[in-house]
């Protein structure tokens, strides 16, 4: 099977701001490479300020990688000028960690779904409008919430909408950034198996960015430790948490009291 995204050596450097006129560098990624696998989820965990939300914005076609290269569906995009990136753009979409921010307040339910469909010009009005109903259904949320506004919705049904809005352009991959961290922890597990029941039915592609290990583990077929901008240790979920080899993931391991590596089929060595 080849792979959905293959990024092989990629790095992104941004200037020390605080320093006037200063040549000195912050190196965010540093020769990132993996693939992701069709229809599977590959998680990145780390710590805050190790790079996760650098690689993320570099997959999203919303960074540009200092160098390295990235391949999306076949197509390498880092090499691809404005007009064709915006072609790309609607293949990667992301879900936040924080719903109430990377949502209109003021629009509606129905507004918010609709918005991304006019911007590419692709459905009529009617069929946009049966899409985002369709959408509501597939997240949990009635369709009596379409004429609400986003600011009037809990917590987690502004994530349900967040995700349903990441899902109307029919992405190829989904970047969930955080997307679980700001929920309360009942919430968080309706969330991953919506998550995980839309991906069975709609066959998705998942980026899963977060710091908690355990809910790693729980969504996970294959898992990335990063450190200082570079991937530590990468392997199959099961194998990183129960034969653990970098000091970072080690110490990740260890400082999670409710993950339980012994649930995990013996490995051979």
């Amino acid at each position: 099977m080849e792979p959905l995204v293959k990024v092989e050596g990629l790095t992104k450097r941004y200037p020390r701001m605080h320093l006037p006129g200063s040549q000195e560098v912050v190196r965010a990624l540093d020769s990132v490479s993996f693939s992701i696998l069709p229809g599977t989820t590959f998680a990145v965990v780390g710590e805050s300020g190790s790079g996760k939300t650098s690689l993320a914005l570099c997959l999203a076609c919303l960074e540009r990688p200092t160098s390295g290269r990235i391949w999306l569906n076949g197509h390498e995009v880092t090499r691809l000028e404005e007009p064709e990136l915006r072609a790309i753009r609607p293949w990667v979409q992301m879900v936040f960690q924080d719903p109430v921010s990377s949502l209109n307040p003021r629009w509606r339910v129905q507004e918010i779904l609709t918005e991304p469909l006019a911007i590419q010009g692709r459905f009529a009005r009617k069929e946009c409008m049966d899409r985002a109903a369709t959408l509501l259904e597939r997240v949990g949320l009635s369709a009596d919430l379409a004429s609400r506004r986003a600011q009037e919705l809990s917590g987690g049904q502004r994530q349900r909408l967040a995700i349903a809005r990441a899902l109307v352009l029919e992405p190829k991959l989904l970047i969930l950034d955080e997307a679980l961290s700001a929920l309360d922890c009942s919430v968080q597990a309706h969330i991953a198996n919506l998550l995980m029941e839309l991906q069975i039915s709609l066959g998705l592609t998942y980026l899963f960015i977060t710091h908690d290990l355990a809910m790693a583990a729980h969504m996970a077929d294959e898992i990335a430790i990063m450190h200082d901008g570079g991937i530590a240790e990468h392997g199959a979920a099961e194998r990183v948490l129960r034969l653990p080899h970098h000091e970072t993931t080690k110490a990740l391991v260890a400082a999670v009291p409710r993950l339980n590596p012994n649930r995990f089929l013996p490995l051979e060595r």
